[in-house]
């Protein structure tokens, strides 16, 4: 028996069940359960613009910004860095559900805003504006969001707080804080391409630690003396995993070439000195990556305006930055050690 949609804690909420995203068994409307799903939670502040309404808050205090947004709350938000995503994901749910109808193996979308419900009725209003198919609500009024991911067993947590981001990480959950660029890249409607850094990010930082401690050539020497050795796995493997599984779903349709999910591998290693251990580790894991690119040093924001990705995941403020003055919607990933150098100014030989 699957669990009902509205099974859940008294501070979750269900919105407005549209038929497209449910399926119905024995006369009631049920959604997939967590472990089947590729659940991924996003915080309003990321799916959509609010800017506004945040300088609200900060400047006149909490009562003044309900009464603010209860006031608008028939004027849709604008779209934000994580919306593009989010439509990406529900346009491979909708590939899915024509090959594999019964499968509760999609993704499961959660909209997390630590907003009091009041503020609920402007952000349906706005999911239905947009057409966003999003079912499951956790509004938290100010409490921290992590124990209801931990519950929804989540795959992925998007957000703007960057310190709920290291909460979410510290307790195993793959997270990111997506940053709005100046301008953003036009991406594929119909394909869902998501780009990863290496180290601090699919793999451990144990290589960048070495660079930090001994520098490029002592990494050249580790590399070469472990490039049998596996890299231990760093926070987003598992989601990469989650994509794999999908993936294989088309390619046992025989969808492998027109397959909408694309995943990349873009990292400051060079292939030659460095790059076979992040290959070797990669399959050992029984993990596909659709392009890898080794940049052996060389900007990553050129290489990302061309693959125009949803998202690109990075542990390192220099390269998120350097993708978003490109126009990517980059995300990241406060992991390892490099958090303790990370500046504009900072670079890696390992990511």
């Amino acid at each position: 028996m699957l669990k009902k949609s509205f099974v859940m804690n008294k501070n979750c909420h269900s919105a407005k069940v549209t038929g497209r995203r449910a399926r119905k068994v024995e006369g009631a409307v049920f959604f997939p359960k967590p472990e089947n799903a590729v659940t991924v939670a996003v915080s309003s502040r990321v799916l959509f613009r609010t800017e506004r309404e945040q300088k609200v808050f900060e400047q006149k205090g909490v009562e003044e910004y309900l009464r603010y947004q209860i006031e608008h709350e028939n004027e849709p938000f604008a779209p934000g860095p994580a919306f593009p995503f989010v439509k990406a994901l529900e346009a491979v749910n909708a590939r899915l559900r024509e090959l594999y109808p019964q499968s509760e193996e999609l993704f499961d979308i959660v909209l997390v805003t630590y907003n009091h419900a009041h503020v609920g009725i402007r952000l349906i209003n706005t999911i239905n504006h947009h057409n966003l198919f999003i079912e499951r609500f956790c509004m938290t009024g100010g409490s921290s969001p992590i124990g209801y991911l931990k519950a929804w067993q989540t795959n992925l947590y998007l957000s703007a707080d960057a310190n709920k981001v290291r909460e979410a990480l510290t307790e195993g959950i793959a997270a990111a804080t997506m940053f709005m660029p100046e301008k953003m890249t036009e991406v594929s409607e119909s394909q869902l391409r998501v780009a990863f850094d290496g180290d601090a990010v699919l793999f451990s930082d144990e290589s960048e630690r070495i660079f930090k401690a001994h520098g490029l050539d002592k990494f050249f020497e580790h590399e070469k003396e472990n490039e049998d050795r596996l890299l231990d796995h760093g926070p987003l493997k598992g989601f990469l995993e989650a994509l794999g599984k999908l993936q294989k779903k088309f390619y046992a349709k025989g969808q492998r070439l027109d397959c909408p999910i694309r995943t990349y591998l873009v990292t400051a290693r060079s292939a030659a000195s460095s790059g076979i251990r992040a290959l070797k580790t990669l399959r050992a894991w029984g993990l596909e990556i659709d392009e890898a690119l080794f940049l052996a040093g060389a900007p990553k924001g050129p290489m990302l305006e061309k693959i125009r990705p949803h998202i690109y995941f990075d542990d390192q403020m220099f390269h998120v930055e350097g993708a978003a003055e490109m126009g990517t919607v980059a995300a990241h990933v406060p992991y390892g050690i490099a958090q303790k150098h990370n500046s504009k100014h900072n670079t890696s030989a390992g990511k």
